[in-house]
């Protein structure tokens, strides 16, 4: 199949081609403004599916919506007319076309042209009204305010909100790609004709959010980097605006240092935290060297030798004195011997007393998780030798 997207290297369509790329049977017909005007021409002719994602929406001039949105739909649904076999085409509106002003006539004249080629030739025309779309790729102070405030975030710039409590309605751009694609294999099982002639569709899930919430969530991934606190990833919004966020970052602002806690023993750093998982702290520990020795009443824990020889050793706390104090049997101490080699998980349960002893050459390296954050003032960690 041959798919023409107009608009190629703008925001949607660099995402959609980027998903249609990886079918063997498409082949993408790509026009942008470095493309000439014999180039669409051709592909015009040859298209079986038309994605018609270009237009304008931040002229100087006004006269420019008018040219860029509805006089250029209107040419190419003209072209498509001459055609014997026009083509379905699918076209990328905003709900801006339900006001009035400049952006959203444009808009709706575009829709008007659109609907005409499918009365006229009987091809079936898709209407999209997209709401704020959000997602990589987005170009700052240019396709929506949730791009400018990424960018300004992850640089350490200002941003401007001139009303925190302002409500706007976001979607995904791999939302949109994926209703987009839809309808491309809609045409393709059931044939280019078949069905109503023209077609209505918005994109769902949509996130509505304040700008006082998204500026503070943004701030919040700025923030991760020396708090450690993990946003809640089970919200899907919170999860694809940090996606977003990350690929504003400079090449050179991927990577950032850990604190260390460094002693005799070796070093400890904290690396994630949140209160919704716990958190997860690795360790670089000497040979001949012991950790722990410590037990929890509330808090489980996971070891995961990742580098190293360690033997890791934990009893019940109760089998160390019976009633009263009394001395009891002898604690009954369970011993794993654990190495790098084999990515083994030991799991702690509160009230057992453990430690982990480096019985190698070499340093271990171990990664740690925890039921819960370590607080200072309530640290549920009491000193106990296994």
């Amino acid at each position: 199949m041959r798919v023409l997207v107009t608009g190629s290297q703008g925001f949607i369509g660099r995402n959609l081609i980027a998903h249609l790329q990886r079918s063997d049977d498409i082949e993408i017909f790509g026009y942008d403004l470095a493309n000439t005007p014999e180039q669409l021409d051709a592909w015009l002719a040859q298209a079986d599916f038309v994605y018609h994602l270009a237009g304008v929406n931040r002229p100087q001039r006004e006269e420019e919506f008018f040219q860029g949105n509805t006089d250029f739909t209107r040419a190419i649904c003209q072209r498509l007319a001459r055609r014997i076999d026009p083509p379905p085409i699918l076209l990328s509106s905003s709900i801006q076309a339900e006001l009035d002003n400049p952006y959203g006539r444009s808009k709706r004249l575009a829709e008007e042209a659109v609907m005409d080629y499918a009365r006229e030739t009987g091809a079936r025309a898709i209407i999209y009204r997209l709401t704020n779309v959000f997602g990589k790729w987005s170009r700052p102070n240019y396709n929506t305010v949730v791009a400018t405030f990424c960018y300004n975030i992850t640089h350490d710039l200002p941003i401007t909100i001139s009303d925190p409590n302002r409500v706007v309605r976001l979607i995904h751009i791999d939302d949109v790609v994926r209703a987009f694609i839809s309808e491309l294999q809609r045409s393709e099982v059931r044939g280019q004709g078949a069905g109503e002639q023209v077609l209505w569709r918005t994109v769902e899930p949509e996130y509505p959010v304040t700008l006082g919430r998204l500026a503070e969530l943004i701030r919040s991934f700025r923030a991760m980097r020396q708090t450690l606190l993990t946003p809640d990833f089970n919200d899907p919004f919170v999860k694809k605006l940090y996606g977003m966020y990350l690929t504003y970052l400079d090449e050179d602002d991927f990577a950032y240092d850990l604190t260390q806690r460094c002693d005799e023993r070796g070093c400890l750093a904290e690396f994630m935290k949140s209160p919704h998982f716990g958190q997860i702290f690795v360790s670089r520990t000497k040979p001949g060297v012991t950790r722990g020795n410590h037990f929890h009443h509330t808090k489980a824990e996971k070891f995961l030798v990742l580098e190293g020889e360690a033997v890791i050793r934990f009893r019940k706390i109760q089998n160390a004195r019976g009633p009263e104090g009394q001395r009891g049997s002898e604690p009954e101490v369970i011993e794993y011997r654990v190495s790098g080699k084999d990515f083994r998980v030991l799991d702690i349960p509160p009230g057992y007393t453990h430690n982990i002893e480096n019985v190698g050459d070499t340093d271990v390296i171990t990664l740690f998780w925890a039921s819960e954050i370590f607080d200072p003032e309530a640290p549920d960690t009491y000193y106990e030798e296994v």
